[in-house]
């Protein structure tokens, strides 16, 4: 047991190189981009459109050859290029090209989130009860990179002057190629998946009865990306100093770590529908803090809700597609809720910008993403509980 937990972990610092540093980090280094390239808000919310744009392709290329290469290589090429993505963002100042290579980074992470998610499924295929937790496990990996962030790149920015946001940027991409080393050895150790039953093909109208969880996670796109891309800018536009960063980004990331074991319990034994639905809400609460009062203890309670909270909901909509599906399918499934989620994702960072510019402030548009997700959990409440026999039959 404790070594598949462990296993679990090492594979999770492909989430960190592929969602904290490819996505999430960028909250930390924009209001500094912003400032020294003279970019508006909508400029801003550009970048992370573009990176979920990429998210989106990543996704759909994903969806199409996992079959035929399982999800190891994905899963190692992803995090790769990844890194190699980040590096290069952080080796130019043209709009346009920080744009190819946030794009660049959406696709390549895309991929490695997708696959490693289903390969956290499998990681003690001969204990398939173990598998919510080590699910959980993976997807909380996002917390590392959280902490790591948190408390280098604002002090590295307040320290580094002129071009700091770009050394930021290329630290990153150095920790990703490091840490691709830990999560391929890793992934290179648990059982492929995708591997063809003799029984017959894989049935893939399974998912058209997750329809409820499918719109759940374009909410979840939706809503969650416009609040973690301006929420440090929020923080810094009501006054918040660079130790009260850290302290927020920080808890991001306790938070995430804690995750699996706060809802251990409700992810072995709730249907999915309902931890997606109670996850969603709790995003929701988290969202509403900051906007009721931007002080130091809300902004703190919120990140603890998200950072608790954010990783459960792709790792519900994965023990979903799991439950409702043989482990040959678990990889597509994935891939297809992550198309609907990138949908949602790509519509959120640029909207809110625009809103700001619009509004004079960032509220309008984080206002729009507690409604948003608030939505997606009544949603996530009618998703039914699914079970397929060939699923069941592959479990036992």
């Amino acid at each position: 047991m404790a070594r598949g937990y462990l296993l679990a972990f090492a594979l999770s610092l492909g989430v960190t190189v592929s969602n904290s540093f490819a996505r999430f980090a960028y909250a930390l280094v924009l209001p500094s981009m912003r400032t020294e390239l003279d970019w508006n808000y909508a400029q801003a919310g550009w970048l992370n459109t573009a990176n979920a744009i990429g998210y989106l392709l990543g996704a759909v290329l994903t969806r199409l050859v996992i079959r035929r290469t399982g999800n190891r290589s994905l899963f190692i090429g992803g995090v790769l290029l990844t890194a190699v993505a980040i590096l290069a963002t952080g080796l130019t100042r043209d709009l346009f090209w920080l744009g190819v290579w946030r794009l660049v980074s959406g696709v390549a992470g895309a991929t490695a989130f997708i696959s490693g998610g289903a390969l956290s499924g499998n990681v003690v295929p001969g204990q398939p009860r173990l598998a919510a937790t080590t699910i959980a496990i993976y997807f909380a990996g996002g917390g590392v990179g959280f902490l790591l962030c948190g408390v280098a790149i604002p002090l590295w920015l307040d320290a580094g002057g002129p071009g700091a946001w770009q050394q930021a940027w290329v630290g990153m991409g150095v920790a990703g190629l490091l840490m691709l080393v830990v999560c391929a050895s890793a992934a290179l150790r648990i059982t492929e998946p995708n591997i063809e039953p003799a029984g017959g093909p894989v049935p893939h109208d399974g998912v058209r009865r997750l329809r409820a969880g499918l719109a759940a996670y374009v909410m979840f796109g939706l809503g969650y990306i416009g609040y973690m891309t301006f929420v440090i800018a929020w923080m810094r536009d009501h006054g918040a100093s660079t130790q009260q960063v850290i302290a927020v980004w920080c808890t991001f990331g306790a938070a995430s770590l804690l995750g699996p074991w706060l809802w251990r319990r409700p992810l072995q034994h709730w249907i999915p529908g309902r931890m997606l639905a109670a996850a969603m809400g709790l995003l929701a609460v988290g969202a509403l803090l900051p906007l009721l009062h931007a002080g130091m203890l809300s902004m703190l309670l919120s990140a603890a809700l998200f950072g608790a909270s954010m990783w459960n909901i792709p790792g519900s909509v994965t023990n979903l597609a799991k439950r409702a599906l043989p482990k040959p399918a678990w990889g597509s499934a994935v891939a297809t809720f992550t198309i609907v989620f990138s949908a949602g994702q790509i519509v959120g960072p640029v909207a809110t910008g625009w809103l700001a510019d619009v509004f004079g402030s960032l509220r309008v548009g984080l206002v729009l993403s507690v409604g948003v997700l608030a939505l997606g959990a009544l949603i996530a409440l009618a998703q039914r509980d699914v079970v397929d026999a060939a699923a069941a039959a592959t479990r036992t």
